[in-house]
Order: C-alpha cells, then structure tokens, then sequence
C-alpha cells in the first residue's frame, strides 16, 4: 500500500492537491492548512491495520478533509453572522510574493500560499460567488467542476446519494452563472494602473472615468481596521470615497500587484501592507471592488520593500 506523508517521496503533492481544495472550500488560507492537518493527524492516528485496509490513501484523505471543510463552513455561517461589516475571503499574493515572505529565496513545503494554484477559480470574483452557497452546494460544486472528482467520491463527503450531490452541484452551477463571474478581462492592469494613477492624483473625474456608473465596492475590515460596513454603490459615490480616503490617508502608498492571480493593487505604508484590493472589469471599466483591510487576512502579504 501506497504511504501519505509530506516529504519528499511524491506525497507533497497529494498534500499541495488538498490545500488547494481546502482554500477554495474555505476561503482562507489559515483554515484550509488547519483543515489538511486535521486530515493528516486523523491519519495518522489510525492503527497500522486500519491504514492497510485502505486502498486508497489520497481518497480517504480527500473525503476527511472535505468533511472537515463542511463542518468548517457549516460553523461559519455563524461567526459570520456576527461579523463586523462585510466578510471576504483571504487575498492571495503571488508565488514571487510569497517566496519573498519567506526570506530564504525557495518557499518551503510549510507555506500553503505557495502551494495554492492560481486559476479562475481562485479569483476574488469566484470566491465570493462561492460564499453565496450552501456548504453542501459549495463542495459538491468544487469537488465536482473545479477538481472533477465523480459524484460518486462526493457521495462519500456528503453522506448523500450521487443523485442527490449531481442536483447540488447543477444548483451551485446555476449561481455561478447568473454571477456572471468574469475571466480576467484584456487589458485589466491597463485599467487597474488608471484606477491607481487617478487616485494618487485625487482626481475624481479620472475615476468616474474607470468606473463603471453602476460599479459596487465591498470593503473588509472585520471591526479591526477601518472600512465602510455596507458596499458603496455608483461610480460616481466609489470615487468620492476613494479620494477621501487619499485626504485621510498621507504617507499611504499604492503598488501594483498580482491579487488571487489577476491584477490588483496593495496599500503599503512604511512597507507594511495596509490593504489588498482586487477588481472585476468588464469593457474596460470596473464594476466591483472588493477591499481587504482585516489585518488578520492579510499575514500572507509581506513587507513591500
């Protein structure tokens, strides 16, 4: 039989594969570790005889570790009940971010960030999409049409029939597409770099410009940094807001940079990340805005230099 484990005998991999479900289940980096270390000591702490019986390690640890995903997501409707303001997933930087955050110049097989593929279906626009699921939907949907597991694997995760995981899915899928989550658009760091330049300038004209009449901002501070409660709705209202944070805001710096695998910009003051921002353009203008500024999601993001 076949070890897990996650050194260097090939078994990263399957270790690198639950992660990345895991963050797309969750949301947050921190809880998608936490949740494929729970996999891993339940493992773990099976006796010798038990783990012989398994044929297939990788699929007892996949349904472990979306069970735990589902408890998780299950538990979060809760705390996010209670929840200071809008909640939004954790921000993702890129590999060469994250590489740098570890100071050593090669991430480590201790650092989930880097170990998280980034695709569309790791956007921002994608995640949030997600959060508007049931916890049942949610795996169904992500085991099934990200990761491509067969209904018959989620069955055993959900402790549902096929049948029954096949119609969650279909319903997750209709919520998708009446989201119209957007594929990077052609030209989004064009537009991000606009948005960026009309900001430094506090040129609200130049922002209106960019922004789409109907544009939606949705900002994250958890009651730990200051953001708005409730999304800012119109361009024109977004703009205002922005220059009027650049009014209360001296010495704040904006960076391009690489958000969930699409391009975004990062606040920086004194090199420490103050807020990750990523955007969904469509024609050549954004329509949302999604501001992270809890400092708790932000540990993944290093110091800019």
């Amino acid at each position: 039989m076949g070890t897990v484990g996650t050194g260097g005998d090939g078994t990263a991999g399957e270790r690198r594969r639950l992660i990345n479900v895991a963050y797309r289940l969750l949301g947050s980096v921190t809880e998608a570790e936490d949740a494929v270390q729970d996999a891993y000591a339940r493992w773990y702490g099976l006796p010798r005889s038990r783990q012989e019986e398994i044929l297939s390690p990788g699929a007892w640890l996949t349904t472990v570790t979306g069970r735990i995903c589902l408890d998780l997501l299950g538990s979060a409707r809760a705390r996010r009940e209670r929840y200071v303001g809008a909640w939004l997933p954790e921000p993702l930087p890129d590999r060469g971010e994250w590489v740098h955050a570890g100071g050593t110049g090669a991430a480590g097989p201790a650092d989930p960030a880097d170990q998280i593929v980034r695709d569309e279906s790791v956007t921002m626009a994608f995640l949030v999409v997600l959060e508007s699921m049931t916890p049942a939907e949610r795996v169904a949907f992500v085991l099934h049409d990200v990761f491509r597991y067969p209904f018959a694997e989620i069955a055993g995760v959900l402790d549902r029939s096929p049948a029954a995981c096949k119609q969650l899915a279909a319903s997750a899928r209709r919520r998708v597409s009446a989201a119209r989550t957007p594929v990077t658009a052609p030209g989004q760091a064009d537009v991000v770099r606009h948005v960026k330049e009309a900001w430094q300038t506090k040129d609200i004209a130049a922002l209106i410009g960019v922004l789409n009449p109907a544009a939606v901002m949705t900002a994250d501070g958890g009651g730990m940094a200051g953001a708005v409660l409730r999304p800012v709705e119109g361009g024109a209202r977004i703009a205002q807001y922005m220059v009027a944070i650049a009014d209360r805001a001296p010495g704040l710096e904006l960076l391009e940079r690489s958000v969930n695998g699409t391009p975004g910009l990062v606040a920086v003051r004194e090199g420490a990340v103050m807020t990750v921002a990523s955007f969904d353009v469509v024609d050549g203008r954004v329509t949302r805005i999604w501001v992270v500024r809890n400092p708790e999601k932000l540990r993944p993001w290093p110091a800019q230099g």
